[in-house]
């Protein structure tokens, strides 16, 4: 048995005006989704517990079946076991993201988490000189991909600084920042890194960039996880382009799969994933494909992107995988980790649509169409979220619908 996981970051949705009153889920072309949710089981997943912030972080962290309320310290620590980073138990590991603001003080406001969807070699030079002027014996900065960083501060796990309440900077777009300023000035020492590496981007000549200030979140102690293969029987992999999947899956022993090409965005190289998930499915039993554009369409609040993103997630990662695997004993799992309505342009815990389907599924819901309704007039909720992959491969094997 062959067990395909295939997530569309943040595809969940409302009702859009411009859409008639559809949800882009209903609104794009979904043909493969559709027969999957016809011939499988459909439901809804709540992936965030209740009480914790609805980040991808999390809701990832449920669907290869780990319970974040038990296992989740940051989004911080996630990413930093995908970068392999030598941490001590007693760091606090931050997110960071190149940001662009306007001005950044008490009337600030936050234009643009992603600095412009800022290149990851661009991003990495902005690093580097930020790490010559500002690195010391308690704060080192990591790069990562894109706008997606690292800072380090060693012994801040047993500071306030491990208590301080900064704002996912894709919470608040278009949003003032006075708020998180005052957050930040709490820690003299990390308010210096901020406040010092955003004069630093504002007045570097060679920065052509829209990056003008650095924005530290999501921190935490460093991550452990109990090996997935031990857990649930299964050799796994994950293929995504952010570092969040990518350290879920190293901090739980999987194997992590880079694809070249892999951007996180709408021009991602969707053929690589599915040819890399094929590749990994000659040796191994489970592979959680990760698609990140949804997401960002949804925090872009575009609503034209996003409707096309689920399309070439259906056309171009689902279409390949059930055409090369439907005949091959293969269980797929369709789901999104968590809503990301562009009415809000960022994420809600509401539960989210999944489609567990093999062929000669012995009772399927036979649902006309796999979108939010349907999914939710099934009246079938997993809860909590966790506990989806377990109850996917019982049900798998009592051939149960």
């Amino acid at each position: 048995m062959k067990f395909v996981v295939c997530i569309a970051d943040g595809m969940g949705d409302w009702p859009v005006e411009s859409l008639g009153g559809k949800t882009p889920l209903m609104a794009a072309d979904t043909p493969i989704m559709d027969r999957l949710a016809r011939e499988g089981i459909v439901g809804l997943c709540r992936t965030v517990p209740h009480g914790m912030p609805p980040g991808s972080d999390v809701a990832n962290m449920s669907l290869l079946g780990f319970d974040p309320a038990t296992h989740h310290t940051g989004r911080g620590p996630i990413e930093a076991a995908a970068q392999g980073l030598d941490t001590e138990p007693d760091d606090l590991i931050w997110r960071l993201n190149l940001v662009t603001t306007d001005g950044f003080d008490e009337n600030g406001v936050m234009r643009d988490y992603s600095a412009g969807h800022i290149a990851t070699d661009a991003a990495a030079e902005l690093i580097a000189a930020l790490k010559k002027r500002l690195d010391d014996e308690t704060f080192t900065l990591h790069p990562g991909v894109q706008y997606r960083h690292l800072l380090v501060q060693r012994g801040g796990a047993a500071t306030a600084d491990a208590g301080l309440t900064i704002r996912p900077p894709h919470d608040i777009t278009d949003q003032g920042i006075a708020p998180d300023l005052t957050e930040y000035a709490k820690s003299p020492a990390l308010w210096r890194i901020v406040r010092e590496a955003s004069e630093i981007l504002r007045s570097m000549s060679g920065n052509a960039t829209r990056a003008n200030a650095v924005w530290p979140w999501g921190q935490g102690r460093s991550l452990a996880l109990p090996r997935f293969e031990a857990a649930f029987g299964l050799k796994g992999a994950v293929i995504s382009a952010v570092d969040l999947v990518r350290g879920l899956g190293r901090a739980s022993g999987m194997e992590v799969i880079e694809v070249p090409g892999a951007t996180g965005l709408l021009d991602t190289n969707y053929a690589g994933k599915v040819e890399a998930a094929l590749r990994f499915l000659e040796r191994g039993d489970f592979v959680y494909v990760h698609l990140e554009g949804p997401d960002e369409c949804g925090h872009g609040g575009d609503v034209a992107g996003k409707v096309e993103a689920i399309r070439r997630f259906d056309a171009l990662v689902l279409d390949p995988l059930t055409r090369a695997l439907w005949d091959e004993e293969a269980v797929f799992l369709t789901t999104c980790d968590h809503l990301t309505p562009l009415a809000l342009r960022t994420h809600h815990a509401a539960p989210v649509p999944f489609a567990l389907s093999w062929k000669g599924c012995s009772r399927p819901s036979s649902v006309s169409a796999f979108n939010e309704d349907t999914a939710k007039a099934t009246g079938l909720l997993v809860d909590p979220g966790h506990t989806l992959l377990s109850r996917a491969l019982a049900w798998h094997v009592d051939g149960q619908g």
